[in-house]
């Protein structure tokens, strides 16, 4: 490989690196809502997985069992709807088949 090769490789490498620190900064200040039951219990959510607001409808706080039923799906639901936005938001930085911890 010519040395201009290995030099234009380690541009598009920075360039990469750079595209995806802005948009891991950009993924941080996303905030995210999950719910569960038609909005009895919310659940908001960075995309960083920072929990910013559990938002509990009071007619459901006799019952521990539907609350924490209820509180698995929106738990369940925000992280999809994370997942949804970090492919989003990423997909197009990342090559095919590369899985990066986010």
């Amino acid at each position: 490989m010519s040395k201009g090769g290995m030099g234009n490789i380690m541009k598009q490498a920075q360039m990469m690196q750079a595209n995806l620190q802005k948009a891991q900064a950009e993924l941080a200040s996303i905030d995210v809502q999950g719910s569960a039951s038609n909005g009895l219990v919310k659940i908001v959510m960075s995309c960083k997985h920072e929990v910013k607001k559990i938002d509990i409808d009071p007619s459901i706080l006799e019952d521990k069992e539907m609350l924490e039923d209820m509180l698995v799906v929106a738990l369940k639901d925000t992280l999809q709807k994370i997942e949804a936005t970090t492919s989003s938001k990423m997909g197009g930085l990342v090559p095919p088949g590369m899985n990066l911890p986010f």
